[in-house]
Parts: structure tokens; sequence; C-alpha cells
């Protein structure tokens, strides 16, 4: 049966450290990019998050974008920061997730995808077979950002006790 409640909850991506990966047998996490590691409108990461992918890559966690976006930041990004990147994914479809994990030759239960939204990234995971993390929107900025959030708080509300305390 098809769920649309992650895994494990966290309130923003950076407190995903590699012993909580690794303690789960993780080597791969795909992430969404979009009020996932960036806002919308806003092109350059923090230092936290710059040191925070450094800390997952030297702990050897592979990791790659994985996002619906049409946009060149993304590829622009991964290019600037050596992370691997799947556009144009299709989430919640399986497409760009399957295509990631192949790309690393890495099972299923040896991956994760992280991101801020149930109707595309959580469901994208739990579709495709892997472990799903929601992370909570770094800034919903519009008015369709603040409504879909509404919409998903039944389903974060049910996982509450998914929630990872740091």
């Amino acid at each position: 049966m098809l769920s649309f409640l992650p895994d494990f909850i966290f309130d923003a991506v950076t407190q995903i450290s590699p012993s909580f990966l690794r303690a789960r047998g993780v080597a791969l996490l795909l992430l969404d990019f979009d009020n996932t590691l960036l806002p919308y409108t806003e092109n350059a990461p923090s230092r936290a998050l710059l040191a925070w992918i450094e800390e997952l890559q030297s702990f050897g966690i592979k990791l790659c974008i994985v996002s619906n976006s049409h946009k060149e930041r993304v590829p622009q990004f991964c290019r600037k920061y050596a992370i691997d990147c799947v556009t144009h994914a299709a989430k919640p479809g399986t497409k760009g997730v399957n295509k990631a994990i192949s790309q690393f030759k890495v099972s299923k239960t040896q991956t994760a995808l992280a991101g801020d939204q149930i109707y595309t990234d959580i469901l994208a995971a739990k579709r495709a077979g892997i472990t799903a993390i929601a992370v909570k929107s770094i800034h919903n900025h519009t008015i369709l950002l603040k409504l879909r959030h509404l919409l998903e708080l039944p389903f974060l509300a049910m996982a509450r006790n998914r929630r990872v305390k740091i």
C-alpha cells in the first residue's frame, strides 16, 4: 500500500547526520533542491549547508540532487560544488530516482531521499521503495507554497512520532 508518510522527519536537511545515515545503511542520499537545500529565491548556499555537504562526503555518503527543476541553477550549483544531479526528475514518478540509484550502483535499501514536499519527494521515495526523509521547507514565499504546506500538515501530524530530535 502506498503511503504519504515519511519514514523520518527533520527540521532541516543539515540535521541529517552521517551517523544517522550510516546506522540505517544509507550510502546514497538523494536530495531535493528547491526549498530543501536552497530557497527558490536564492542561489548561494549557506556556510552551514556547504559544511554539511562536505561532512557527508568525508564520511563516504554519496550525494545526488534529484530535482524536478528545468532551470539551469540546479546543474550550475552541482557543477560548482561537485555534486551529481538528475534534473527533470518527474517526481512523484520514479524515473529520476531510479536513474540516480542506477548511476551510483547501490541498492534501494542503501538509498534515502530527503525533500520538503510530501506530494513529490516523499511520494517518489515511497513509490521507488527507498527511505523517505521529510524536512521542513526553507521558505514558503508564495501563496501556492503556503497552501501546499497546509495540505501536507495532516500527513506530517500522522507521522509526528517519526520526527528525529537533535
